[in-house]
């Protein structure tokens, strides 16, 4: 591995001078923090891809027999490397997202009427060099594995040449000037108002008659963009009105997924790992004594407090199945956690991945998270297919890195944009318990969305 040291580039500039290069990925800690926004991530030029649609795993366009999960597994194992700890985790490997629809590789589940956009249930791509950023120290670096070249003497070779064109793209001040040149058009839901109320009935009458706990209920919002549109603008109009510690930006020719997401879903640092489930969210107030009293009311909510502490139970259980006995703890129980246009409760669940467990096999173990599914999981999954009728694809999947260190780093995919050719598509839900109230979980998803609009350069709902 070679490691180059650079003087300090904003990322988003960086970003701006590779935005051209294929397959760009931006993981993006758009709202800095120690724990949870402290590093960024910059890759393009992948050596290869990995790819599952229709529950078929291929590398470079070849299909690869077998469970998709274990394909990846052995793909990653074709590349061991050693963790180097003075640096930011992400130091080479697959970086991507995994569609929510994913799901249907690991239960038995209906396939919703509606396909949306049809997009592979997951794309990762293999990076050789990742551009890392540590935004408490102002320090970036060129890592540069070298892979996929086998033979050691070419694979440093390797390594030191593709890090000098990485450095020569970075040191080029020269990006494109680009003008938001327009809006989206007109966004259409696949609720109207009234029906995501009787929606959100309908779940508690299941809730009620013992069926399950909670589900989470998600609109649909879409819109034509104009051909003059350009994502890129567009993905830094979303940051700057919702910065988020786990945002992303990924780049894959016509298609780009443009995310603000403030929900961590799976860490995996060494032996240790790390999720923290939102549950419960009020509308912010540009009033201070107003958004103190709108925080207030959230933390004593019973019913947010309940329905997190329901997801944390479902994410403790789904942690033990790869975490050593006794190991998953909850050492932050609905904390209260503000972002630009809604404050969250927030816990923390943490484990030690057993031995012989790797990212992979704990990822699946817990996907998708249950908070954005409800609980019991299999039959909330069965329930959202039924209700919204429509795929969710990249929506409440997951999107980051699993290093070929063994690292792993991804968000819950919420506050999240597909915009395919010229079509715009967002999600925005809320979790259904028995105590909840149809009308203000219709004005939680509006709430929610918000900031997406506002991006768009639109007022809001249709």
């Amino acid at each position: 591995m070679h490691v180059r040291e650079l003087q300090w580039i904003d990322p988003v500039a960086a970003m701006r001078r590779l935005a051209h290069r294929p397959h760009l990925t931006f993981l993006d800690s758009a709202a800095r923090h120690e724990s949870r926004g402290r590093c960024s991530y910059l890759s393009c030029e992948p050596f290869s891809t990995y790819v599952v649609a229709d529950g078929q795993a291929s590398c470079n366009g070849a299909a690869l027999k077998g469970d998709p999960w274990e394909v990846l597994r052995t793909l990653l194992a074709s590349y061991p490397q050693e963790h180097r700890p003075d640096l930011p985790p992400f130091q080479g490997g697959a970086a991507g997202f995994f569609a929510y629809d994913l799901n249907r590789t690991l239960e038995r589940l209906p396939a919703p009427e509606n396909l949306g956009q049809r997009l592979p249930q997951a794309i990762l791509h293999f990076y050789d060099v990742v551009v890392s950023f540590d935004h408490r120290d102002n320090r970036c670096w060129i890592v540069s594995t070298g892979w996929p070249e086998q033979d050691p003497a070419r694979r440093i070779e390797r390594a030191r040449r593709r890090a000098d064109e990485f450095a020569a793209l970075l040191a080029n001040p020269k990006s494109p000037r680009i003008v938001f040149p327009s809006t989206a058009g007109t966004w259409h839901s696949n609720f109207s108002r009234e029906d995501y109320i009787a929606a959100v009935r309908r779940v508690i009458e299941l809730i009620l008659a013992g069926d399950m706990f909670q589900a989470n209920i998600a609109q649909r919002f879409s819109a034509r963009l104009s051909p003059l549109f350009d994502p890129l603008t567009f993905y830094c109009q979303l940051r700057s009105l919702n910065p988020a510690p786990f945002a992303a930006l990924l780049r894959y020719g016509t298609l780009t997924i443009a995310s603000s997401s403030p929900e961590r879903f799976l860490r995996l640092d060494g032996r240790y790992v790390e999720t923290r489930p939102i549950k419960g969210t009020i509308a912010r107030s540009a009033d201070p004594n107003e958004d103190h009293r709108r925080a207030e009311t959230l933390l004593a909510s019973e019913k947010d407090r309940a329905e997190n502490t329901m997801i944390v139970d479902l994410l403790r259980n789904d942690l033990s199945r790869v975490c050593t006995a006794h190991s998953v703890d909850v050492p932050a129980l609905c904390n209260l956690e503000s972002y630009a246009s809604v404050h969250h409760l927030v816990s923390i669940v943490t484990g030690e991945l057993a031995e012989h467990q790797d990212a992979v096999t704990l990822l699946r173990a817990c996907f998708p998270g249950g908070s954005i599914t409800g609980a019991p999981k299999v039959r909330s999954m069965e329930v959202i297919a039924e209700i919204e009728r429509v795929a969710r694809e990249v929506y409440c999947g997951a999107i980051g890195f699993i290093g070929f260190n063994g690292h792993m780093d991804t968000n819950i995919a919420i506050r999240t944009v597909t915009i395919d050719d010229d079509l715009a598509v967002f999600h925005a839900g809320s979790g259904i318990t028995a105590m909840s109230d149809p009308e203000a979980e219709y004005e939680e998803t509006l709430a929610k969305a918000q900031r997406l609009f506002a991006a768009f350069h639109t007022s809001g709902a249709p």
